[in-house]
């Protein structure tokens, strides 16, 4: 399979590039970044595009992409349910064309955000913390925004109200972000990769679930998942669960 790295410069454009040439079975045929034209030329032939950029680019890279009629597997956090939209609105005129669409690559993470889910009715209280370099430039990251929804979802299914909380005054905002009545924090600290922590609680007890990618190679098997998957699934296909019968 012929494959495009979009975002090539970057550390994860530069780990997705080793992965793909170390499989095999994968060709890596064009390595393109910012400023460079996303084409039917441009990509070489490519079948499936891996996209890592940035929240402000990766839209436009997806959209060219589909239009040129390579199936994205995209990275890049950030997305809105606009965007998602255009994405699948896109899709609908390239019958067959597939594009995975993910939070986190690393399977540790897909699968602390089940266990997230599952555990979220059974609790009281329940936030997430989020910790990353100093060069990522969303916070909260699309893995929180993801995790804090899937609970929230999961708290209205049980019937559950809103947790407990006290606070009347904080000036400073250091509650951290209400994502659908979930409180989610966000660290960014030199020599850390992509890590998040979710905490729950009862009366006299607490459950802790975290993982930890401590190098950028992490996504690369959550990634080559998506790459063989992307092509059997037309239209878009949003979280990397959905490939992984969780």
């Amino acid at each position: 399979m012929k494959v495009a790295i979009i975002g090539a410069k970057g550390r994860m454009g530069h780990a997705m590039a080793a992965g793909v040439s170390e499989t095999d079975g994968l060709e890596l045929v064009a390595q393109l970044d910012a400023g460079d034209p996303i084409t039917t030329k441009t990509l070489g032939g490519a079948e499936v595009a891996i996209e890592f950029t940035r929240p402000d680019a990766t839209l436009d890279n997806v959209l060219a992409l589909i239009e040129a009629g390579v199936h994205p597997v995209v990275g890049t956090t950030g997305w809105t349910d606009e965007a998602l939209a255009k994405v699948e609105e896109k899709l609908a005129t390239k019958p067959g064309l597939g594009a995975v669409i993910s939070p986190n690559y690393a399977l540790s993470a897909v699968l602390s955000m089940a266990f997230a889910a599952k555990a979220a009715r059974y609790f009281e209280s329940a936030e997430v913390i989020e910790l990353h370099h100093p060069n990522k430039v969303d916070a909260p990251s699309g893995t929180a925004i993801t995790t804090a929804k899937h609970i929230a979802e999961a708290r209205r299914e049980a019937g559950l109200g809103q947790m407990p909380d006290a606070t009347e005054t904080d000036p400073d905002g250091a509650r951290g972000a209400n994502i659908d009545g979930v409180r989610v924090h966000a660290v960014r600290l030199r020599g850390l990769t992509a890590h998040e922590e979710i905490v729950f609680g009862n009366p006299g007890e607490q459950l802790t679930i975290r993982t930890d990618s401590f190098d950028r190679g992490s996504f690369w098997p959550g990634v080559l998942l998506a790459i063989r998957e992307v092509t059997k699934r037309p239209g878009l296909t949003f979280g990397l669960d959905k490939l992984m019968d969780i």
